[in-house]
C-alpha cells in the first residue's frame, strides 16, 4: 500500500469545481469565475462555515432579490454597503481626472433639460437653503470642453429623492445642463442634506446585525459626459456634513469635498471643476 498522505476532501472539491470552468470560451469570464470560486471556498474554510450559516446566506440573498423593484435596487445597495461599488468605481479612475464614484440606487434617466443658471428645485420646502453650484468641465490638459452634459440629481430636504417620494414632481432636484463654449456650467439647487439609505429591507437587517448606521454624508450626484471623453459618474460632498468619515456606502473621497460658502442673501455657493479622461 502507498504511504502518501491523501489529499484533503476540500482541496479535491475545489479542484473539481475549478476544472468545471476550464472550457469557458470567454477568457475574462473564466478568470473571474476561477477567482470567485477560490476566494469563496477559502472564506468558507477560514471561518468554518456551517450548513445553517450557508442556508442563512442563501435566504438573505433571496430576500435581497425579492426587495428589488423598478425604483429600488437592493443588490446595488448591498454592493454599496460592502464597499464593492466604491472599490470598483474608484479603481477605474484615471490619474489626473476627477474620481469616479457611485451611481447609487436612485438615478433615473431622462432628467429635464435646463438652461444655465436655472433652478432644479421644483418642490420648495421650508428648510431648503438655496445653493448655486458652478464650475468648469475640462480635459486633463486643462482645455475647456464645450457642450459637455451634466446630468445632476440629489435628495430633497425631507431626505428623499423624487423617485422615492410621490409628493415630489418627477423632475424635482434633477436636471441636465450643457456647458458653454468656455466649458462652464452653473445651476441653482438646495444645499444637500444627509440621509439614511433604505434600511427597511435585508440590507438594513445586515447593518443592524453588524452595529452599523445607514447614513450618507450630504452630497450631489453628477453624470458628466462629452464626445471623445470617458463618462464620469461622481459626487460632491458638503464639507459641513456629518458622516464624511463613516459614510454608509464608503463613497466619500477628500478630493470631492467642497465648501458651500454662505452668501449675503443667505444662500450658499459651491464651486467644483470636473476633469474628464479622453476616450
Amino acid at each position: 500500500m502507498g504511504t502518501g498522505q491523501q489529499q484533503p476532501v476540500a482541496d479535491v472539491l475545489l479542484q473539481q469545481v475549478l476544472a468545471s470552468f476550464r472550457e469557458t470560451p470567454d477568457p475574462r469570464l473564466r478568470e473571474i469565475m476561477d477567482a470567485l470560486v477560490r476566494h469563496l471556498h477559502a472564506c468558507a474554510r477560514e471561518v468554518g462555515l456551517s450548513g445553517e450559516e450557508r442556508s442563512a446566506a442563501v435566504a438573505f440573498l433571496t430576500a435581497v432579490g425579492h426587495m428589488c423593484t423598478d425604483t429600488r435596487q437592493e443588490f446595488e445597495l448591498l454592493s454599496d454597503t460592502l464597499g464593492l461599488s466604491s472599490l470598483v468605481e474608484t479603481s477605474s479612475s484615471a490619474e489626473g481626472a476627477t474620481l469616479q464614484t457611485l451611481t447609487g440606487p436612485f438615478y433615473s434617466a431622462g432628467a429635464p433639460w435646463r438652461e444655465t443658471g436655472d433652478s432644479m428645485n421644483e418642490y420648495p420646502l421650508p428648510e431648503d437653503v438655496r445653493a448655486v453650484v458652478r464650475g468648469t468641465v475640462s480635459d486633463r490638459d486643462g482645455n475647456p470642453i464645450a457642450d459637455a452634459i451634466l446630468d445632476v440629481w440629489q435628495n430633497a430636504s425631507n431626505r428623499l429623492y423624487a423617485v422615492q417620494d410621490s409628493a415630489q414632481p418627477a423632475g424635482n432636484l434633477r436636471g441636465r445642463w450643457r456647458t458653454g463654449a468656455d466649458g462652464r456650467y452653473e445651476f441653482v439647487t438646495i444645499k444637500p442634506v444627509s440621509y439614511a439609505i433604505p434600511d427597511d429591507g435585508p440590507v438594513g437587517d445586515m447593518l443592524n446585525a453588524t452595529a452599523r448606521h445607514p447614513w450618507r454624508a450630504a452630497h450631489i450626484h453628477f453624470l458628466v459626459t462629452a464626445d471623445g471623453h470617458r463618462g464620469l459618474t461622481t459626487e460632491i460632498f458638503d464639507a459641513d456634513s456629518d458622516y464624511l468619515e463613516d459614510d454608509a456606502v464608503f463613497g466619500v473621497a477628500r478630493d470631492l469635498i467642497v465648501e458651500f460658502k454662505p452668501q449675503v442673501d443667505r444662500s450658499v455657493m459651491a464651486e467644483f471643476d470636473f476633469i474628464l479622461e479622453a476616450a
